[in-house]
Protein backbone atom coordinates (compact mmCIF):
# COMPACT_ATOMS: atom_id res chain seq x y z
CA UNK A 1 0.00 0.00 0.00
CA UNK A 2 1.23 3.12 -0.82
CA UNK A 3 2.37 5.87 2.06
CA UNK A 4 -0.18 8.25 0.73
CA UNK A 5 -3.26 5.39 -0.02
CA UNK A 6 -6.19 6.49 2.77
CA UNK A 7 -6.26 2.76 5.04
CA UNK A 8 -9.86 1.13 4.49
CA UNK A 9 -12.70 1.86 6.68
CA UNK A 10 -12.99 -1.87 7.60
CA UNK A 11 -16.33 -3.65 8.07
CA UNK A 12 -16.59 -4.49 11.91
CA UNK A 13 -17.21 -8.62 12.99
CA UNK A 14 -21.23 -7.92 12.57
CA UNK A 15 -21.17 -5.59 9.42
CA UNK A 16 -19.00 -8.48 7.89
CA UNK A 17 -21.61 -11.30 8.91
CA UNK A 18 -24.08 -9.09 7.29
CA UNK A 19 -22.28 -8.91 4.03
CA UNK A 20 -21.25 -12.49 4.07
CA UNK A 21 -24.76 -13.02 4.52
CA UNK A 22 -25.82 -11.14 1.73
CA UNK A 23 -24.07 -12.48 -0.88
CA UNK A 24 -24.49 -16.37 0.16
CA UNK A 25 -27.90 -15.70 0.45
CA UNK A 26 -28.84 -14.08 -2.45
CA UNK A 27 -26.42 -16.87 -4.65
CA UNK A 28 -28.54 -19.21 -3.55
CA UNK A 29 -31.80 -17.37 -3.88
CA UNK A 30 -31.07 -17.39 -7.36
CA UNK A 31 -29.48 -20.73 -7.73
CA UNK A 32 -33.51 -21.72 -6.17
CA UNK A 33 -35.21 -19.46 -8.38
CA UNK A 34 -33.24 -20.57 -12.12
CA UNK A 35 -33.50 -24.64 -10.96
CA UNK A 36 -37.39 -24.11 -10.44
CA UNK A 37 -37.65 -22.65 -14.08
CA UNK A 38 -35.33 -25.15 -15.46
CA UNK A 39 -38.02 -27.55 -15.19
CA UNK A 40 -39.51 -24.80 -18.45
CA UNK A 41 -35.94 -25.22 -20.04
CA UNK A 42 -35.62 -21.27 -18.93
CA UNK A 43 -33.16 -19.44 -17.50
CA UNK A 44 -34.14 -16.81 -14.78
CA UNK A 45 -32.33 -13.84 -16.68
CA UNK A 46 -34.66 -15.08 -19.81
CA UNK A 47 -37.51 -15.21 -17.48
CA UNK A 48 -36.91 -11.78 -16.29
CA UNK A 49 -36.76 -10.58 -19.95
CA UNK A 50 -39.89 -12.26 -20.97
CA UNK A 51 -41.59 -11.04 -17.35
CA UNK A 52 -41.20 -7.18 -18.09
CA UNK A 53 -42.23 -7.14 -21.91
CA UNK A 54 -45.24 -9.00 -20.91
CA UNK A 55 -46.27 -5.86 -18.32
CA UNK A 56 -45.57 -3.78 -21.05
CA UNK A 57 -49.19 -2.27 -22.48
CA UNK A 58 -47.68 -3.01 -26.49
CA UNK A 59 -45.22 -6.23 -25.07
CA UNK A 60 -42.41 -3.86 -26.23
CA UNK A 61 -39.54 -2.12 -25.16
CA UNK A 62 -36.05 -0.60 -26.04
CA UNK A 63 -33.39 -3.12 -26.27
CA UNK A 64 -31.47 -0.53 -24.59
CA UNK A 65 -33.78 -0.19 -21.75
CA UNK A 66 -34.06 -3.91 -21.13
CA UNK A 67 -30.22 -4.37 -20.74
CA UNK A 68 -30.17 -1.75 -18.38
CA UNK A 69 -33.50 -2.58 -16.07
CA UNK A 70 -32.02 -6.16 -15.84
CA UNK A 71 -28.13 -5.00 -15.52
CA UNK A 72 -26.94 -6.79 -18.42
CA UNK A 73 -24.35 -5.69 -21.04
CA UNK A 74 -26.27 -5.03 -24.97
CA UNK A 75 -24.13 -7.98 -26.02
CA UNK A 76 -25.25 -10.49 -23.51
CA UNK A 77 -28.88 -9.47 -23.99
CA UNK A 78 -28.51 -9.97 -27.48
CA UNK A 79 -27.31 -12.97 -27.28
CA UNK A 80 -30.14 -13.59 -24.75
CA UNK A 81 -32.54 -12.23 -27.08
CA UNK A 82 -31.25 -14.42 -29.70
CA UNK A 83 -32.19 -17.63 -27.69
CA UNK A 84 -35.53 -16.35 -27.06
CA UNK A 85 -36.11 -15.36 -30.84
CA UNK A 86 -35.19 -18.68 -31.93
CA UNK A 87 -38.01 -20.34 -29.64
CA UNK A 88 -40.13 -17.86 -31.45
CA UNK A 89 -40.84 -16.01 -28.09
CA UNK A 90 -39.80 -12.42 -29.08
CA UNK A 91 -38.58 -10.53 -32.04
CA UNK A 92 -36.57 -7.89 -32.87
CA UNK A 93 -37.84 -4.61 -34.89
CA UNK A 94 -37.30 -0.90 -35.22
CA UNK A 95 -38.00 1.45 -32.29
CA UNK A 96 -41.04 2.83 -33.25
CA UNK A 97 -40.32 6.60 -33.75
CA UNK A 98 -36.43 5.81 -33.48
CA UNK A 99 -34.88 3.64 -36.35
CA UNK A 100 -31.91 3.85 -34.72
CA UNK A 101 -32.77 1.93 -31.74
CA UNK A 102 -34.28 -1.77 -31.30
CA UNK A 103 -37.26 -2.76 -29.53
CA UNK A 104 -37.75 -6.98 -28.45
CA UNK A 105 -41.65 -7.32 -28.92
CA UNK A 106 -43.08 -10.32 -27.12
CA UNK A 107 -44.88 -12.49 -29.50
CA UNK A 108 -48.20 -14.12 -28.63
CA UNK A 109 -46.42 -17.87 -28.19
CA UNK A 110 -44.01 -15.96 -25.55
CA UNK A 111 -46.83 -14.66 -24.03
CA UNK A 112 -48.23 -17.54 -24.04
CA UNK A 113 -45.09 -19.30 -22.41
CA UNK A 114 -44.93 -16.51 -19.79
CA UNK A 115 -47.87 -16.72 -18.23
CA UNK A 116 -47.43 -20.82 -18.26
CA UNK A 117 -44.25 -20.23 -16.29
CA UNK A 118 -45.39 -17.37 -14.29
CA UNK A 119 -46.98 -19.80 -11.42
CA UNK A 120 -43.77 -21.64 -11.15
CA UNK A 121 -42.09 -18.59 -10.81
CA UNK A 122 -44.04 -16.78 -7.91
CA UNK A 123 -44.50 -20.10 -6.29
CA UNK A 124 -40.59 -20.69 -6.40
CA UNK A 125 -40.61 -16.55 -4.81
CA UNK A 126 -42.84 -17.95 -2.15
CA UNK A 127 -41.44 -20.72 -1.03
CA UNK A 128 -37.88 -19.12 -1.23
CA UNK A 129 -38.59 -15.52 -0.13
CA UNK A 130 -41.72 -14.97 1.33
CA UNK A 131 -42.37 -18.01 3.75
CA UNK A 132 -39.31 -16.92 5.59
CA UNK A 133 -40.17 -13.73 6.04
CA UNK A 134 -42.75 -11.89 8.01
CA UNK A 135 -44.27 -9.56 5.58
CA UNK A 136 -42.92 -6.27 7.18
CA UNK A 137 -39.28 -7.82 6.84
CA UNK A 138 -40.19 -8.53 3.35
CA UNK A 139 -41.60 -4.91 2.61
CA UNK A 140 -38.40 -3.37 4.77
CA UNK A 141 -35.83 -5.78 2.38
CA UNK A 142 -37.73 -4.02 -0.83
CA UNK A 143 -37.28 -0.44 0.89
CA UNK A 144 -34.00 -1.39 1.95
CA UNK A 145 -32.90 -2.75 -1.98
CA UNK A 146 -34.14 0.00 -3.56
CA UNK A 147 -32.36 2.62 -1.09
CA UNK A 148 -29.00 0.81 -2.68
CA UNK A 149 -29.89 0.83 -6.15
CA UNK A 150 -30.77 4.06 -5.85
CA UNK A 151 -27.29 4.95 -4.49
CA UNK A 152 -25.67 2.99 -6.85
CA UNK A 153 -27.01 4.57 -9.71
CA UNK A 154 -27.20 8.39 -8.10
CA UNK A 155 -23.41 7.77 -7.28
CA UNK A 156 -22.61 5.88 -10.44
CA UNK A 157 -20.53 3.15 -8.13
CA UNK A 158 -21.33 0.99 -11.29
CA UNK A 159 -20.49 1.74 -14.95
CA UNK A 160 -22.83 1.15 -17.43
CA UNK A 161 -25.33 0.75 -14.61
CA UNK A 162 -27.99 3.87 -14.76
CA UNK A 163 -31.46 4.81 -15.51
CA UNK A 164 -32.92 4.11 -18.75
CA UNK A 165 -31.66 7.93 -20.28
CA UNK A 166 -35.31 9.78 -21.20
CA UNK A 167 -37.61 6.43 -20.14
CA UNK A 168 -40.29 6.76 -17.68
CA UNK A 169 -39.42 4.43 -14.52
CA UNK A 170 -43.10 3.63 -13.87
CA UNK A 171 -43.36 0.74 -15.53
CA UNK A 172 -40.70 -1.36 -15.93
CA UNK A 173 -38.34 -0.15 -13.09
CA UNK A 174 -40.26 -2.63 -10.37
CA UNK A 175 -39.17 0.25 -7.66
CA UNK A 176 -40.27 -0.33 -4.22
CA UNK A 177 -43.80 2.04 -3.26
CA UNK A 178 -42.96 3.70 -0.48
CA UNK A 179 -46.57 3.55 1.04
CA UNK A 180 -45.84 -0.63 1.43
CA UNK A 181 -47.95 -1.72 -2.09
CA UNK A 182 -46.14 -4.58 -3.46
CA UNK A 183 -46.42 -4.27 -7.21
CA UNK A 184 -48.33 -6.57 -9.39
CA UNK A 185 -45.92 -8.42 -11.01
CA UNK A 186 -44.83 -12.02 -11.88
Amino acid sequence: MRADTPEPHWLDAQEQGVWREYLRSTRLLEGALDRDLQAHGLQLSEYEILSMLSEQPDRRLRMSVIAELVVQSRSRLTHTAGRLESRGWVRREPCQGDRRGVELVLTDTGFHEVTRMAPTHVASVRANVLEHLPREDFLALGRILAQISDGILTDGGCDGVREPEGQPVAGPRRQMPRDGRIPQNH
